[in-house]
């Protein structure tokens, strides 16, 4: 079998959003649709074989405490992608890939580069930080994570996501940028999103595939 899903770039769609606008809710909704392959950061560690030598790297690093860097990040996120081809349940020559969580900063993006073409950017805007963060303490009960409900923690992960995710949207651009309004219910931002898809001709090709 040829290698050229491994080596051509693979068109994405990049969910972006603060913490409890929902990237997490529209990716595995999606993910559900055929054609659509959603692969989100959190999937990526939880799958991870430590018995391979990028997972010894990941362990070297956690093991102290340390963050990951962000190559050996995107080496992992590439791993699992690879995997996901071989094993047949992502088909990039058919399938979007839809991704939540990573890249997480301008360098990830830059490293991923040459593995994705990013065709949209859906930026689940909502500036009322007050329901961002009562989404945040009602999932975190919910999952009994008390800890993440704690306003300190809820206020640091917004104060990360406007330094270190937030930059993406200019890496990427305008162009490729598409505003939803993430206050509205999650099914008008599915609508919203789908919507955006559907405009762009990498989905009116494959709709001429009938597959």
């Amino acid at each position: 079998m040829s290698d050229a899903p491994h080596t051509a770039r693979i068109k994405a769609f990049l969910i972006l959003g603060a913490p409890g606008s929902g990237k997490g809710t529209q990716g595995k909704v999606l993910g559900s649709i055929p054609r659509f392959h959603h692969l989100a950061c959190g999937d990526v560690f939880r799958s991870l074989d430590t018995r391979t030598a990028i997972g010894q790297k990941f362990v070297e690093y956690s093991s102290r405490g340390e963050l990951v860097p962000d190559d050996v990040t995107v080496e992992l996120w590439h791993a699992n992608l690879k995997q996901r081809i071989d094993s047949h349940q992502f088909k990039p020559e058919i399938d979007f890939l839809i991704l939540d969580g990573i890249p997480r900063n301008v360098e990830q993006a830059r490293f991923m580069e040459p593995h994705i073409e990013v065709l949209k950017v859906f930026h689940l805007s909502c500036p009322d930080r007050t329901e961002l963060a009562r989404r945040l303490r009602k999932r975190a009960l919910k999952d009994n994570r008390f800890d993440d409900a704690n306003e300190t923690v809820i206020q640091q992960r917004f104060a990360t996501y406007e330094a270190e995710t937030k930059p993406i949207l200019d890496y990427y651009g305008p162009d490729r940028v598409f505003g939803i309004d993430a206050s509205q219910a999650p099914a008008k931002v599915l609508y919203d999103i789908i919507g955006g898809v559907m405009q762009l001709d990498a989905w009116k090709e494959l709709e001429k595939m009938k597959v």
